[in-house]
C-alpha cells in the first residue's frame, strides 16, 4: 500500500493512479488524507511538547522538595497536565486511526505496463497455447458428466452444506489428488518449499494481505472467534513472516502452499451453480515468493510460466491475459490471468491468477530484509499453480468422449495407477 509519506510527497501521482483505476471516490480521499496527516503531525508535536513540559515540571518539583521549598503552585500546575496530555493523546490516536482507515483502502500503485481499461472487456491477451478441439457430438455440462459416471454428488452436498459444495467420489477424487501431486512435484523440482498452512487467520494479520472489502464479500468468519477461514494459502503464507527481517541471502524464498480454500463467492453462479467452477470450498496449490524488489518483475514472469507449463502438460488450450486497470483489484501492481478454453461455452475461463503485489503486503505486515546497514521492504508475489476444481471442469469438458467417458491427460496417468479413462471402472 502507499504509505502516508509517499502520499504526502506524491499526491498527484497517487491521484493519477486512482484515475487509471477509475476509482474517482478515492481520488477525493487524497486531499482529505493530506489535511488529516498535517493535523496529526501538528497535534503529535504538541503532545510531545506537553509531555516534555510535564517532565520538566516533575523535575522542578523534585528539586524544590530537596531544597525544602514551597511546591504548592508547581503541584497545582502539574495536576492539570494529565488531563491535557490525555485529551491530546486521544485526539492524536483518533486521527491516527482515521488516517489508517483511509490508507488501508488505498490500492497498490500500478505498473506502467498495466493496460488502461474499464472492465474485463479491456484486458489484453498476451499469448495463446494449445489447439482447440472440435467435437462431432454435443458436449454435456461437466456436472452432468460427473453424475452420469457416479464420480460425484451435488445433491447430497447441497442438502448438507448448501449450493456451491460438492462430493468427489472414486476416480474423480483420485484425479483431484493427482492434479495436486503433479503440481507439487513440478514446483518442488523448481526449488519451491512445500507449505501446509493454517486454515484460519486473525483479522489483525489477515487485513495485511487482502482488500478490506473481502471481509464482507469473500471470507467466512468463525462465530465468536477472531478468526477467518482462508480464501487461499497465499494469505497464510503472506502473514507467516509478519514483523520479520530476512537476511539478504534468504531471498528469494519460494513456497508452494497446499490447502483447501473457502470463499463466499457472492453473486450469480450461472451455468456453474451445479458444478465445480465457482464453489465455496476447493483445493489449490499456490506459488508464493518473498524477494528483493529488483528481482520481482523477472520472478513475476517466471510464476506465470510455471502455471503455463502445468496446463500445457495437461494439454488444455489456454491464453494469458494482462488484466487492465479497471479489473485488477486492490492488492496487485500488475496481474496476469491464465484462462482455459471451455468448449461447451466456447469461451475462455480464468483458472490461474498471478500477481506482483510489490510492497503492498510487506508494508502492512512489516516484512523487511537487511540490505547492508539498511532495512528495506521485500516484494511479495503470488500465483495459482492449480486450483483443482477448475482444472477438473476443464478436463471433463475438453477431454470428454462420445461414449460419455473422459480421457485422462497423459501426464496424470502415473498418479492414477495407470488409469487412462474416467468411467471405465
Amino acid at each position: 500500500m502507499p504509505t502516508i509519506k509517499f502520499i504526502r510527497e506524491n499526491p498527484d501521482a497517487v491521484k493519477a493512479d486512482l484515475k487509471k483505476r477509475n476509482d474517482l471516490e478515492k481520488i477525493k480521499w487524497i486531499d482529505i488524507l493530506i489535511k488529516k496527516d498535517k493535523e496529526y503531525r501538528e497535534l503529535l508535536q504538541k503532545e510531545q511538547e506537553l509531555r516534555h513540559k510535564r517532565n520538566i515540571l516533575t523535575d522542578e518539583i523534585r528539586q524544590l522538595k530537596k531544597q525544602n521549598k514551597d511546591i504548592k503552585e508547581k503541584v497545582k500546575e502539574a495536576q492539570e497536565f494529565p488531563q491535557k496530555v490525555d485529551e491530546l493523546a486521544s485526539k492524536v490516536e483518533n486521527l491516527k486511526n482515521e488516517i489508517n482507515n483511509y490508507i488501508m483502502r488505498i490500492p497498490n500503485i500500478l505498473h506502467d505496463s498495466v493496460p488502461i481499461g474499464k472492465d474485463s472487456n479491456d484486458n489484453k491477451t498476451l499469448r495463446e497455447s494449445g489447439k482447440i478441439k472440435k467435437f462431432d457430438f454435443e458436449l454435456k455440462p461437466h456436472g452432468e458428466v460427473i453424475e452420469s459416471l457416479k464420480i460425484g454428488n451435488f445433491e447430497s452436498a447441497a442438502k448438507v452444506s448448501g449450493k456451491g459444495f460438492y462430493y468427489l467420489l472414486g476416480d474423480l477424487a483420485l484425479m483431484e489428488l493427482a492434479l495436486q501431486r503433479f503440481a507439487i512435484e513440478l514446483l518442488t523440482k523448481k526449488g519451491f518449499i512445500l507449505a501446509e498452512v493454517p486454515l484460519m487467520i486473525r483479522k489483525e494479520f489477515y487485513q495485511g494481505v487482502t482488500d478490506l472489502n473481502d471481509f464482507e464479500t469473500m471470507m467466512y468468519k468463525i462465530d465468536k472467534e477472531d478468526l477467518y477461514l482462508i480464501a487461499t494459502s497465499e494469505h497464510s503464507i503472506g502473514v507467516m513472516y509478519a514483523d520479520y527481517v530476512f537476511n539478504e541471502n534468504q531471498l528469494p524464498l519460494k513456497l508452494a502452499g497446499v490447502s483447501p480454500c473457502f470463499r463466499k463467492e457472492i453473486g450469480s453462479h450461472g451455468v456453474d451453480e451445479k458444478g465445480l467452477f465457482r464453489v465455496h470450498q476447493f483445493n489449490k496449490i499456490e506459488q508464493f515468493i518473498f524477494c528483493k524488489p529488483e528481482d520481482s518483475w523477472s520472478i513475476f514472469e517466471n510464476l506465470i510460466k510455471n502455471a503455463e507449463e502445468i496446463f500445457r502438460k495437461l494439454k488444455l488450450p489456454y491464453r494469458v491475459v494482462n488484466i487492465c486497470t479497471g479489473d485488477i483489484g486492490t492488492v496487485a501492481a500488475k496481474k496476469y490471468d491464465l484462462e482455459v478454453y471451455m468448449p461447451r461455452e466456447k469461451a475462455y475461463k480464468e483458472v490461474v491468477s498471478c500477481s506482483n503485489c510489490t510492497f503492498y503486503q510487506s508494508e502492512r505486515l512489516n516484512i523487511k530484509y537487511q540490505k547492508g546497514s539498511e532495512k528495506e521492504y521485500v516484494h511479495t508475489l503470488n500465483s495459482t499453480a492449480i486450483a483443482t476444481s477448475r482444472a477438473l471442469r476443464a478436463i471433463l469438458e475438453n477431454c470428454q468422449q462420445k461414449d460419455g467417458m473422459v480421457k485422462i491427460p497423459d501426464v496424470l496417468v502415473p498418479y492414477m495407477n495407470g488409469m487412462k479413462v474416467l468411467g471405465k471402472n
